[in-house]
C-alpha cells in the first residue's frame, strides 16, 4: 500500500488540482474513493465531522483541504518541487484566487448550464454543505455575468503565457500550474459546451494539454476500510505546538472552515504554525488519530 492515501472522487476538481501535483511529483498514491454526497461515515470517522474532499490521509495523520495537503506534500516529498522558481508565498497566495474567485464562477457556469439536469439529491446535500441556496436556476440567470468573469480571470493566465514560456512559472510546471488548471479541467469535464468560453484563448490550449500530460503520479485504489484499518493500526507523527498557541496546548478546541462545509471538529489542540493546526481525537472506527487543517479560511475556538 502506498504511503499516501487519497480520499477523493474523480469528478472532485479540488482533487484534480492535488492529482496534478502528484503527477509533477511523480508520487505513488491510491485513491481513495469516497461518495460525492453524504452520507460519508468513513471519511468522517477518520475526520470527527470534516465532510469536504478531498482528504489525504498517511497512516493516522489526516490532513484536510487542498491547500494544506499541497503544503505537506512538499514537506515530505521536497523533490521535484511544486516551486520552481522558488515562488512559495505568492504560489500559495495564488490558490485562493482559483479556489475562490474563479471556482465560484465555475461552479455558477456549470450547474447554470446544466439547470434542471442537475439530480436533486446533489441539490440538497449542496444546500447543507454551503448554508446557503443552491439554485440551478439562479445560476442559469448569471450565467452570462458569470462568463464574461471567467474569461477576465482566464486571460490573466493567457498574458502570463504570452511570452512564450511552457508554463505559468516558466520551464517547469508548478503549483501556480495545478491552480490555474484544476477549474477549466472542472468546467471541460462537467459541462464541455463552456469550454468554448477558453479553449480559443491565446497560448491556453497549448498549456492545457502540457499539464494534462503531466498526469496524475502512480495511481492505485485503496477501499475505504482499508483506509480505517490503516489509521487504526498507525501511529500519528508528532507534533509542536508554536508559542503564541502555548496556552491552548492538551486543551480542547474546535476548528471549522469559514466560507462553507463548516461541520467543527473537536479535539485536544497537539500542533500548530503559521499555516496549520493540529487536533488529536478519537473514534471507535479508527483510535487515535491526528486532523490536520490549514489556518487560512478556517477559526480555531476554545
Amino acid at each position: 500500500m502506498p504511503d499516501i492515501l487519497f480520499h477523493q472522487y474523480d469528478s472532485s476538481p479540488f482533487s484534480e488540482k492535488v492529482r496534478v501535483c502528484l503527477g509533477i511529483k511523480a508520487l505513488a498514491w491510491a485513491a481513495v474513493n469516497q461518495p460525492v454526497i453524504m452520507p460519508k461515515p468513513d471519511l468522517v470517522a477518520l475526520t470527527g465531522g470534516y465532510r469536504r474532499i478531498p482528504v489525504m490521509q498517511i497512516g493516522a495523520d489526516i490532513y484536510c483541504d487542498s491547500q494544506l495537503i499541497v503544503r505537506e506534500l512538499e514537506r515530505r516529498f521536497p523533490e521535484p518541487t511544486l516551486f520552481p522558481q522558488g515562488d512559495h508565498g505568492l504560489a500559495y497566495a495564488n490558490a485562493m484566487w482559483t479556489d475562490r474567485a474563479v471556482f465560484q464562477a465555475a461552479v455558477a457556469i456549470i450547474f447554470g448550464g446544466l439547470g434542471e439536469k442537475v439530480p436533486a439529491a446533489f441539490v440538497k446535500d449542496r444546500i447543507a454543505l454551503s448554508g446557503r441556496s443552491f439554485d440551478p436556476a439562479a445560476m442559469q440567470a448569471a450565467v452570462p455575468h458569470m462568463e464574461a468573469q471567467i474569461r477576465a480571470h482566464i486571460a490573466l493566465l493567457s498574458d502570463q503565457l504570452a511570452d512564450g514560456r511552457r508554463f505559468l512559472s516558466g520551464d517547469s510546471a508548478g503549483l501556480v500550474d495545478a491552480n490555474g488548471y484544476y477549474n477549466l479541467w472542472f468546467i471541460r469535464s462537467a459541462f464541455p459546451p463552456a469550454a468554448s468560453l477558453f479553449e480559443s484563448m491565446p497560448h491556453l490550449p497549448e498549456w492545457l494539454e502540457r499539464v494534462k500530460a503531466i498526469g496524475h503520479g502512480e495511481r492505485t485504489e485503496v477501499s475505504r476500510e482499508a483506509a480505517l484499518d490503516l489509521a487504526r493500526t498507525s501511529e500519528p507523527i508528532e507534533s509542536t505546538v508554536a508559542s503564541r498557541d502555548a496556552e491552548l496546548e492538551g486543551k480542547q478546541v474546535t476548528t471549522a472552515a469559514d466560507d462553507y462545509g463548516r461541520d467543527a471538529v473537536a479535539g485536544l489542540l497537539v500542533g500548530s504554525s503559521e499555516h496549520h493546526v493540529s487536533i488529536r481525537r478519537n473514534d471507535p472506527r479508527v483510535g487515535e488519530v491526528v486532523v490536520h487543517f490549514p489556518r487560512i479560511g478556517f477559526s480555531v475556538l476554545s
